[in-house]
């Protein structure tokens, strides 16, 4: 992981912003115990993502997040959360924890051919893997019942083993009776409901609006409409995106702007403000909107999330890189 380096610029009225970062690479948040405990699960240290979960179980924005990236940083490691919950068999975080690790574990060795045929024992083995994570999530659930995130993960676990629609829509309501704004579940609705998953286009854009519609000012929820582009670009306009210009619309962009408009991070940003800004920022460049894009992506601060630069091909980190570039926001 880089270290970042901000240069602060003085502005009149003696504010500053900044001006050229270093990336931090896979880290879109601005959660500096989340940033030490998976410094320490990197390192083995797996206690420490423990305590950081334990003190999660009554922000599940919060919870949703940093398990998220507490598994990703995890995925290789298992089998050591298994023998922390050997020691401490009833801990809801540890099995969720598990649980959603076994799911970033399965999700990396997804094929990427589409067709079954061409790859059964890739698909036969990330099945495999996927069907693992069941258990741990509905322990979680069971000795946490308010618990949302266990029922938001095993959306992703849906996903992928490609159950039909009323069970995907089952587990998403599980979610949200328990955290009714919860982002990530919301997230992972979106991408439920997408082309690209089997969904229908106009389904995913209306529950995106929706959801948008419903959310206060300081709800990163508005950043589903940019997913929901991207989500759609991507199965509708394979093998049309020829360049920048080429993914939004005039309209399209002016519905992007519209949710922008609507949403403010505030005096106290929701864990999900980042990736909120990185969605926002990378559709604005993609339909030629130089200022916002930029205005977005300084608030970033120089930590992409993978969604939405993975759509843009090749590398997250590369795709966020050159545009800041592009910007003039982060140095050469």
């Amino acid at each position: 992981m880089g270290v970042m380096e901000v240069d602060r610029v003085l502005t009149t009225g003696g504010h500053h912003r900044p001006r050229a970062a270093r990336v931090i690479s896979g880290r879109p948040w601005q959660d500096p115990v989340l940033d030490r405990a998976c410094d320490a699960v990197r390192e083995r240290y797996l206690r420490v993502a423990v305590s950081a979960l334990r003190e999660t179980r009554t922000d599940a924005e919060l919870r949703s997040l940093r398990v998220e990236y507490l598994a990703k940083a995890a995925v290789g490691l298992s089998r050591g959360i298994e023998a922390l919950l050997v020691e401490d068999p009833y801990n809801p975080d540890l099995h969720l924890w598990l649980g959603r690790t076994l799911i970033e574990e399965a999700w990396r060795i997804r094929p990427t051919a589409r067709s079954r045929s061409q790859q059964a024992g890739g698909y036969q083995a990330f099945a495999k893997a996927l069907q693992g994570a069941r258990d741990p999530l509905k322990a979680a659930a069971e000795l946490f019942p308010d618990d949302p995130v266990p029922w938001e993960s095993m959306q992703w676990l849906a996903l992928g083993l490609e159950t039909d629609a009323s069970d995907k829509e089952a587990l998403w309501r599980r979610a949200i009776e328990r955290w009714p704004t919860l982002y990530g579940a919301h997230v992972a609705r979106v991408i439920s409901l997408s082309p690209q998953w089997g969904g229908v286009a106009e389904e995913m854009f209306d529950f995106a609006r929706v959801a948008m519609s419903m959310s206060a000012r300081e709800d990163p929820r508005a950043a589903l409409i940019p997913l929901a582009y991207f989500e759609y670009f991507v199965q509708e306009r394979s093998g049309l995106i020829k360049g920048s210009s080429s993914w939004f619309s005039e309209a399209e962009i002016r519905d992007v702007e519209a949710a922008a408009r609507g949403w403010h991070a505030g005096h106290d940003p929701h864990p999900r403000t980042l990736e909120a800004h990185n969605l926002f920022g990378a559709a604005f460049h993609l339909g030629d909107a130089r200022r916002p894009a930029r205005n977005h992506l300084l608030r970033t601060l120089g930590r992409p999330a993978a969604l939405p630069w993975s759509y843009l091909g090749g590398s997250a980190d590369e795709q966020y890189v050159k545009v800041c570039r592009h910007l003039n926001i982060i140095g050469g």
